[in-house]
């Protein structure tokens, strides 16, 4: 299984737009607690130009009810991607798109790595070659005629009652999702069950709650030792990390944090540590 570790030392979300997952993809997930249900049912994130969000509306009903609610909405796009450098939204009638799973975690595109293919036989002469042909085929005849299917990833024969994809698949398929599903929860925490199940498909509460804990797990050690050593590290990702633990741990929008609640779950000691740092540079600035 992937290391979540190794994973996560590599993921930095750049000053502007994320690069490792489209922002209207994720604005489009949370799009429900953004511009709230009734909006959101008529309406969708359409695509970042410049500072720009330009959204698209069922009618220019809803286009009028958006422009009220303008400032509430840029707010709350920025609290979940304070990065985009969004100032500004504009509305536009146009055919509501539904957004589902993110590119690579369908049931159709899931289980594209499969198993090595064999080797070639040790055998080379035309006769030899055709023998082994003839003999995998009659295997295979075989095998389809007593109800095998097809591995939707590779197309590898599994027997019939096994899951859709072969052992292999499977683990690349479940790698593939942990690590997306990981990568979600660290750039885009706020989110929740709800959004990220918008874009990972056949995701489970179970799922998600297991690998939710497992980071909250890994990262508390990583701001623990920060702790420890009363300095951060040099790239101060842990400013990065505290961000997203506190978001996933509390559970909360950003914009209903405060301080308080930042220094309530993360410790006086970790709080002062990371933010007391941030403040000091400010002051110097």
């Amino acid at each position: 299984m992937l290391k979540l570790g190794a994973a996560l030392e590599n993921w930095r979300p750049s000053e502007g737009p994320m690069r490792a997952i489209d922002p209207i993809v994720l604005l489009a997930a949370g799009w429900s607690e953004i511009a709230g249900p009734n909006v959101a049912a008529n309406s969708h994130p359409a695509k970042i130009q410049g500072d720009t969000l330009f959204v698209t509306t069922r009618a220019g009903g809803w286009s009028e009810q958006l422009s009220y609610l303008h400032d509430q909405v840029l707010a709350n796009v920025n609290a979940r991607l304070p990065g985009a450098g969004i100032a500004k939204l504009r509305f536009n009638v146009g055919r509501i798109v539904e957004r589902r799973a993110l590119p690579g975690l369908t049931r159709a595109a899931a289980g594209r790595w499969g198993p090595p293919k064999p080797p070639p036989p040790t055998k080379t002469a035309g006769e030899a070659l055709a023998q082994f042909r003839e003999a995998v085929d009659t295997v295979e005849r075989a095998k389809r005629l007593r109800g095998w299917k097809e591995c939707e990833g590779c197309t590898v024969l599994i027997a019939p009652a096994a899951g859709p994809y072969c052992v292999s698949c499977a683990i690349a398929r479940d790698e593939a999702r942990e690590h997306l599903v990981s990568r979600l929860l660290y750039e885009a925490p706020w989110l929740g069950y709800a959004g990220s199940a918008k874009l990972v498909e056949d995701l489970n509460r179970d799922e998600y709650e297991r690998i939710r804990q497992r980071l909250l797990s890994r990262w508390w050690e990583r701001l623990t030792r920060a702790r420890y050593a009363g300095k951060l590290s040099r790239d101060g990702s842990e400013r990065l990390i505290a961000s997203s633990y506190v978001l996933l741990k509390s559970e909360l929008a950003p914009e209903r944090l405060s301080p308080a609640t930042v220094r309530n779950v993360l410790g006086d000691e970790v709080y002062a540590l990371i933010y007391g740092m941030v403040e000091q540079k400010n002051d110097v600035q």
